[in-house]
C-alpha cells in the first residue's frame, strides 16, 4: 500500500487536529457576550441613503451628463429604497437573551430546566423577537414550550406547549 493519496501527498496525522482560534473560542471565554443591536444597521443605510441621493441630486441638475446615465440613476432609486426600509428595520433592542429567557419561563408556566434563545425578526419591518425553546426541569424533561419574546417591549406574542415527545430511553440508562 501507498502512504500516499492520488495528489501526492502524505495522509494527514492523527496528532494534528482542527481548533478555533482563541478569539473564536466561545466554550473557553469568561467575558460576557452582547448579542449585537439592530439598531447598528441604521449606519449603512444612512450612508446608502445618502449616496442614492447624491447621485439623483446631481442627476436632476445635470440631466444631460454622460457619466450619470439611466442606469445609474436607476442604482441610486435601488440603494435610496433599500436604505429607507434598513432605517424604517433598525429596531433599537432592549431585551437580551437573559431577559427573554426570563419572560419565556413565566409564559410556558412550568419551572424550566433547559432552554435556548434565538433571535429571529417578525413583520415586513423585521422587529427583532426572541424564539426560546425551553424545557421543564424534570429529568427527563416531561413538557417543552416555544416562547416569541418581542426585544423591544419584552412582550410575549406568541407559545406553544406540550408534552414532551422525544425519547430519551437511550440517553438516561
Amino acid at each position: 500500500m501507498d502512504e500516499h493519496n492520488s495528489a501526492g501527498h502524505a495522509p494527514p496525522s492523527a496528532d494534528i487536529r482542527d481548533t478555533l482560534p482563541a478569539d473564536l473560542n466561545a466554550v473557553d471565554s469568561r467575558s460576557e457576550y452582547r448579542f449585537p443591536d439592530n439598531s447598528r444597521r441604521r449606519i449603512p443605510a444612512i450612508i446608502y441613503v445618502i449616496a442614492g441621493a447624491f447621485v439623483l441630486v446631481m442627476r436632476m441638475i445635470d440631466p444631460d451628463s454622460s457619466s450619470l446615465n439611466d442606469g445609474l440613476v436607476a442604482g441610486a432609486v435601488v440603494l435610496v429604497a433599500f436604505g429607507s426600509f434598513s432605517l424604517l428595520s433598525g429596531w433599537r433592542m432592549s431585551i437580551d437573551e437573559q431577559a427573554a429567557l426570563a419572560a419565556a419561563g413565566g409564559a410556558v408556566g412550568f419551572a424550566v430546566g433547559h432552554a435556548s434563545a434565538q433571535q429571529v425578526w417578525r413583520g415586513v419591518r423585521s422587529r427583532p423577537t426572541w424564539r426560546v425553546l425551553c424545557y421543564s426541569d424534570e429529568d427527563p424533561p416531561l413538557r417543552r414550550g416555544l416562547v416569541l419574546v418581542d426585544a423591544i417591549d419584552g412582550s410575549v406574542k406568541e407559545h406553544f406547549v406540550e408534552e414532551n415527545l422525544e425519547k430519551w430511553d437511550d440517553i438516561t440508562n
